[in-house]
């Protein structure tokens, strides 16, 4: 659809990233608080996570289609995460609006505290996070920009660690750094 053509080396370095991802992902479920996911709960987890992670790749190729206007000219990142804010919130106001939602969203506003949690939230999350994945999928190809975006579960190890005190065993910290050695073959190529 957008005619990239990933090299064959940076496929390698794709593979072996999401080799990584997957041995630290893997490494969370077994120390999770809340203990081992059973049956059921872990089918509708990795059903519901497969119909996520195919909706984040087709939303980034359809993002990237849409911020070149042509060939050569791309839209400004911060105008295409606009965009996508403007059209998500108008979403969610339909569907609070559908279900009779609304005075208890607006009962929530109120909540001085409970606003600036979703606010800072908001800003690094969906503002921050948004924009930056832009920016990737405007200077490379999607495959590879979303491959770096999938790098969450590793990048929150070291937050784990210092917020919460929660230490990773050996297969989380070899799962991060295969993870790296796939983003390190990834740019060489």
């Amino acid at each position: 659809m957008l005619g990239e053509i990933i090299p064959e080396f940076a496929l390698v370095g794709i593979a072996i990233t999401l080799l990584g991802v997957c041995l630290v992902i893997l490494e969370s479920e077994e120390r999770a608080p809340e203990g081992k996911t059973t049956g059921g709960r872990k089918a509708y987890g990795v059903f519901f996570g497969l119909i996520g992670a195919i909706g984040q790749g087709v939303g980034l190729v359809l993002a990237k289609k849409g911020i070149y206007l042509n060939s050569t000219i791309a839209l400004n990142p911060i105008s295409a995460t606009l965009m996508r804010l403007c059209l998500g919130a108008l979403f969610i106001w339909m569907l609070a609006l559908v279900s009779r939602k609304v005075p208890s969203v607006l009962k929530a506003v109120k909540d001085r505290e409970g606003m600036r949690s979703t606010i800072a939230a908001s800003v690094v999350g969906p503002y921050l996070g948004i924009t930056l994945s832009m920016v990737a999928v405007t200077f490379t190809e999607a495959g590879v920009a979303q491959t770096l975006l999938s790098l969450m579960p590793v990048m929150i190890l070291p937050v784990m660690w210092v917020v919460y005190g929660q230490r990773t065993n050996l297969r989380g910290i070899v799962g991060a750094v295969v993870a790296v050695v796939g983003v390190a073959i990834i740019f060489l190529s």
